[in-house]
């Protein structure tokens, strides 16, 4: 669950569960954030998936903003996306929570300009809109500068 404060930064609450029997993904992500199917003001979607050594396959989900913005959240230090060592291998190394925050947000980001959907539903929040469109909490950090010609 995602959430801008005042000075323009990212914070997220993080919570995991498995579906139920005859629960769908998407069902399970809005009984664990108690977000309803109809809630006109908040977003819940998918933001990546990852597959963990034990053959798990992890789903991501955002869902912003933030459903319950009294409860206590952790800070998002820097929106650094983790990255695979080349091309072909998109896995990184390492990947740390806040990285997938990072991806989760800058997702919400590219979803704030290419979905009509969401992009009303962000409007209505005019904090996450400014935040989403760039620094010093936005979702787009700065890419590497290319090297070579």
């Amino acid at each position: 669950m995602l959430r801008v404060g005042t000075d323009n930064r990212w914070s997220y609450r993080h919570a995991m569960t498995s579906p139920r029997a005859g629960e769908t993904p998407d069902e399970a992500a809005r009984r664990l954030s108690g977000v309803r199917g109809d809630d006109p003001g908040v977003v819940l979607h998918s933001t990546s998936w990852r597959y963990e050594p034990d053959g798990r396959v992890v789903l991501t989900y955002a869902v912003c903003p933030d459903p319950a913005p009294w409860l206590p959240a952790e800070r998002v230090p820097a929106l650094e996306i983790a990255r695979g060592a080349a091309p072909a291998t998109p896995s990184p190394e390492r990947l740390a929570l806040v990285n997938v925050v990072a991806h989760a947000i800058r997702h919400l980001a590219f979803l704030a300009d290419e979905d009509p959907v969401v992009a009303r539903t962000l409007a209505r929040h005019p904090r996450l809109g400014r935040a989403l469109s760039g620094p010093p909490g936005g979702a787009a950090a700065p890419e590497p500068a290319a090297t070579g010609a």
